[in-house]
């Protein structure tokens, strides 16, 4: 298949757009740069081996998108499906800037959408989140839960992309979509070449973790050891951002066998890990203990959450295979091969 893949040059975005090539498809990129960096791409194409087409816009910008679908189609290399990861992603400042939030992710969303549908590209992959599920779901998270909500505006982006892109579906004929609602991904490219680059201090522990290894950040501060967990910090489903991309390819695949319009499935280990073990399964890949402070409950966090991925287990035949090691050790080759991420251009 000729794939679009949209905001390709991000952290989840360009570990699937290689997946997908070994997989056998071709892959166009589309990104404003906004959460990546130019200089991933040479880094793409060195791993891919080609040349990879890419452009440069906001989806937001309506016209663009759809001369980017009408210029394939007249160069007779029209996309067959797209996935869709393009959107501001930082939970934190989306509560600051909600209205950011609310034009930029539903607004590229629905040019994007406007695009298939008059150039009749009816294949969707997106990518959502398990913050779709809030704060009242029952652990572990099932895609039957339908009292979809969550308590920041990024994730609330995430539940109504969710209900458009359904909407939306629903009456274009022969459409077929998968919503994808993973969990926490972490780790890195095996090579070291590409990881999770954030900018600014991390929101997300990872690479907090990553970043106080390689010395760019003084100690972590673990926010709360008394919740009702196993060691008292919170618990996450922790998955290795390259069983995430192939949970990508095997939606992709699979889109012409789902029998529902759309579907969502769950992308995640199925198992909780918590804050200490985190940090102690990086602390083996670096070789040495990684200074913490314990800190007080953070605000609106969640003693602990994983997936039932029994649906993506059965009709996508995939399972994660990477462990926390594995996550933490890709994670490390990464961080010290780039103490500083990708150079700025």
């Amino acid at each position: 298949m000729r794939v679009l893949v949209t905001g390709g040059a991000g952290f989840i975005g360009s570990h699937t757009v290689l997946a997908l090539i070994e997989a056998g498809h071709e892959v166009v990129i589309v990104d404003s740069y906004i959460n990546a960096k130019p200089s991933v791409i040479p880094r793409l194409e060195a791993l891919a081996g080609k040349e990879l087409e890419v452009h440069a816009f906001d989806l937001c910008d309506a016209e663009k998108t759809d001369a980017l679908f009408a210029n394939a189609a007249q160069a007779g290399a029209g996309f067959d499906a797209v996935i869709h990861f393009a959107g501001l992603k930082a939970v934190g400042e989306s509560v600051a800037k909600p209205g950011l939030y609310y034009t930029n992710n539903l607004g590229s969303t629905l040019s994007l959408l406007t695009a298939m549908q008059k150039h009749g590209v009816t294949r969707l992959v997106f990518s959502s989140s398990a913050t779709v599920y809030g704060d009242k779901a029952p652990v572990p998270y099932n895609e039957e839960w339908d009292f979809l909500n969550s308590s920041s505006p990024y994730g609330q982006t995430k539940v109504m992309i969710e209900r458009i892109a359904t909407d939306v579906a629903a009456v274009s004929e022969g459409w077929k979509v998968a919503l994808l609602r993973y969990f926490n991904p972490v780790g890195a490219h095996p090579s070291g070449q590409i990881g999770e680059d954030p900018s600014g201090i991390p929101n997300n522990l990872m690479p907090y973790i990553s970043q106080v290894a390689v010395g760019r950040l003084a100690q972590l501060t673990v926010h709360g050891a008394d919740y009702p967990t196993t060691d008292g910090t919170c618990e996450r489903d922790y998955i290795h951002v390259m069983d995430l991309a192939a949970g990508h390819v095997a939606a992709l695949n699979h889109l012409d066998a789902q029998e529902d319009v759309t579907r969502a499935y769950n992308l995640g280990s199925g198992t909780g890990t918590s804050v200490l073990d985190l940090l102690h399964a990086m602390e083996r890949a670096v070789g040495k203990p990684l200074p913490y402070v314990v800190g007080p409950r953070r605000a609106g966090d969640l003693p602990a959450f994983w997936a039932d991925a029994a649906r993506a287990n059965a009709e996508l035949d995939w399972r994660t295979e990477k462990s926390i090691d594995d996550m933490c050790a890709d994670t490390w080759r990464w961080q010290s091969q780039n103490p500083h991420g990708f150079p700025e251009e």
